[in-house]
């Protein structure tokens, strides 16, 4: 990447962790939530060979629009039209019930663009994986089987984006049976 690429970046890294700074994961541990949008972007970046700047800045950006006071506009300003795309098409509508938004995720992954299909497979990967490793502490074993299914129903629409990826999240999914 080119220094203007790698600024960028950082722009994202440093963005997300300010927006998240106060959020915790759901895990026994309550893990800080950045972890999560920093492994998203390192297992693009780092797994599998991603150096593409959008993919990498919305991978990190993915959850701000949905899970923090931040605006369309005010990511739009910081970042431009193309990440704040990329990130608008990963980003669920919380004023829908759950059940739809799950549903709506499943019929979107197949229209999304290359860039989106990449942060949202890295994303349903990281989660895999983080509900192997370090789940809710308060969800139940079938609960934890149901997200893997969905999960997978989610992907299905994302096949063939990067075989790399797919491959990763294959063994994520195997994970299943450890939940």
């Amino acid at each position: 990447m080119r220094g203007t690429e790698i600024a960028i970046v950082i722009k994202a890294a440093r963005f997300a962790a300010d927006k998240h700074r106060q959020q915790r994961r759901k895990d026994v541990d309550a893990s800080p939530y950045i972890n999560h949008p920093i492994a998203v972007a390192d297992l693009l970046a780092n797994e599998c060979g991603v150096t593409d700047p959008v993919a990498l800045c919305a991978a990190l950006l993915h959850d701000t629009i949905e899970d923090t006071d931040t605006t369309e506009q005010e990511l739009r300003q910081a970042f431009g039209d193309e990440i704040t795309g990329v990130v608008l098409e990963v980003t669920d509508d919380k004023t829908l019930a759950k059940k739809l938004r799950k549903q709506l995720q499943i019929e979107h992954a197949r229209h999304a663009s290359p860039c989106a299909r990449l942060v949202k497979l890295a994303d349903k990967t990281c989660n895999l994986r983080d509900m192997a490793t370090a789940p809710p502490a308060d969800w139940s074993a079938q609960r934890k089987a149901d997200y893997f299914d969905w999960a997978g129903e989610v992907v299905a629409g994302l096949r063939g984006s990067h075989p790399k990826l797919d491959a990763l999240f294959d063994d994520a999914w195997r994970l299943k049976e450890f939940v």
